[in-house]
């Protein structure tokens, strides 16, 4: 089953807006997978599109320095960060 476009930038964006509300916390994979109920693999793939438009930053090792083998955690990219938070701003202004 392929999903359109549309649906893909829609998750797309469900993505960056949960990590912003988390931002700067980092989260694994599988739990922004549960957080907006969709397949951790595909969330995966569009996690790494989203790295390779330098939005997301992903995070390989544990607080203590440790490599995860298994496990990736991610989150915002500074930009993008900065972008939202713009953005947030200015609707605040607006209303």
């Amino acid at each position: 089953m392929k999903i359109s476009e549309q649906k893909k930038n829609k998750i797309l964006e469900q993505i960056l807006a949960f990590l912003y509300s988390i931002s700067p916390k980092p989260i694994f994979t599988a739990h922004l997978a549960r957080e907006i109920a969709r397949d951790e693999e595909y969330i995966k793939k569009l996690l790494l599109e989203l790295k390779i438009k330098k939005l997301v930053v992903q995070i390989t090792k544990n607080p203590q320095g440790k490599e995860y083998i298994q496990r990736l955690r991610w989150k915002l990219s500074n930009e993008a960060f900065k972008f939202f938070k713009d953005k947030d701003e200015f609707n605040t202004l607006v209303y």
